[in-house]
């Protein structure tokens, strides 16, 4: 290649049309060195990159505090959708395929509404607006209107043992334990979108990451974890907890998103393990027939029932530890359930036992048994604090 080289004056020339040019771009107090000078300063900045992928699944609304996704969950901080709903504890009685509906503030049962066979979970949806039955072996969901506390008619749904519902309030999840499914359907029509079969055995409960993208599923039959895609709808990571008969239940993700927590009903434990990672688990002794996990409403504190022992754990999130143990007065076996709107009252039900107990958030003392149905399962507390529900008996955001 030829290269020309310029004659001597003409490269002083356009040494000189370029600092008049740099000057120009300055603002006009500054001289052309000075402007020179800024220039390459600028020049010298790191350039703030752009994330390729979004910080979260798209659609979903963000979280409050990145910190905390149980931000919007402070105590009464009632969504304008639910305020003037009235406060009650819907108890699912799968013997008697009936819900128990309990004034909170009598402790008294004041309805009993039939429903459909094997009632399991009662599950707010995504919109908050209505509660969903979920007669498992009945194979519909019997939507109740938590304004009135009118039951309506019933919406065919196989093998509806569990439902969550994604971040973004575009799909309801549906755990179809028997038939090994994971069934994604509108979360509006319930019409099926789509159906993931999985290899485990009694997929049952989940809870979501922080961003969205994926959920943690338990399965208790053949003891196994499953990690979900939530925007492609897969199976993208599964494990076998190390431990011989391992049942997994209830699933709960710490406050700071870092960690999730999986009880145990034959471990006696929770499992905790990093989501991302999906690493292999710890396991945390708590009591015997470990099941449901509810955080509370400053996001310090996580109650865990122990069903075989007739107790409650506990867990400090910041110390990392268990602070305190209470033991119901008469026994039972704590199950699933929720904490009241302003936190001072935690619902479960006593699966065994035909009733309900009310536990105090501070002292641990029971307030109150109340006679229900046979096979008080997963019951809900409802109005709560939140923008929207990711399902089960109350996981919102």
């Amino acid at each position: 290649m030829t290269t020309t080289r310029l004659p001597r004056k003409a490269t002083v020339l356009l040494a000189g049309l370029v600092l008049a040019a740099l000057a120009g771009c300055g603002s006009a107090d500054k001289e052309p060195a000075e402007a020179l000078g800024s220039a390459a300063a600028a020049a010298r900045q790191p350039v703030k990159a752009v994330p390729a992928v979004p910080p979260g699944l798209a659609g979903m609304p963000p979280l409050l505090d990145p910190n905390d996704v149980y931000a919007a969950d402070r105590p009464n901080r009632l969504s304008p959708v639910v305020k003037d709903f009235p406060s009650r504890v819907y108890v699912p009685n799968t013997t008697s395929n009936t819900v128990s509906v309990i004034d909170p503030a009598t402790y008294k049962v004041i309805d009993t509404i039939p429903v459909g066979i094997q009632p399991q979970h009662v599950v707010p949806s995504w919109d908050m607006k209505t509660l969903w039955v979920n007669n498992n072996r009945g194979h519909t969901l019997t939507p109740i209107n938590p304004a009135t506390g009118q039951a309506g008619e019933p919406v065919e749904v196989h093998d509806p043992y569990n439902l969550y519902f994604t971040p973004n309030g575009k799909y309801a999840v549906v755990m179809a334990s028997m038939d090994r499914e994971l069934v994604f359907r509108d979360a509006h029509t319930m019409n099926r979108v789509k159906t993931v079969p999985v290899s485990c055995f009694g997929v049952n409960h989940a809870d979501f990451s922080a961003d969205g993208r994926y959920f943690i599923v338990s399965c208790e039959f053949s003891g196994e974890l499953l990690k979900v895609d939530t925007e492609r709808m897969e199976v993208v990571a599964q494990q076998k907890l190390p431990f011989e008969g391992a049942m997994p239940q209830d699933v709960k993700i710490s406050p700071d998103g870092k960690t999730f927590y999986v009880a145990d009903m034959m471990a006696h434990g929770m499992w905790v393990l990093s989501g991302d990672k999906f690493d292999v688990p710890k396991l945390l002794p708590t009591g015997k027939g470990t099941h449901g996990l509810y955080v509370s409403r400053d996001s310090r504190e996580m109650y865990i029932s122990n069903r075989g022992e007739g107790s409650i754990s506990v867990f400090d999130f910041r110390q990392n530890k268990l602070t305190k143990k209470w033991q119901l007065p008469d026994g039972g076996s704590p199950d699933m359930g929720g904490v009241s709107a302003d936190g001072k009252v935690l619902w479960l039900s006593g699966r065994y036992n035909s009733e309900v107990y009310a536990i105090d958030t501070v002292t641990g003392r029971q307030l109150a048994k109340i006679p229900v149905g046979g096979g008080p399962h997963g019951l809900a507390v409802y109005p709560q604090p939140g923008r929207y529900s990711l399902g089960h008996t109350g996981i919102f955001r």
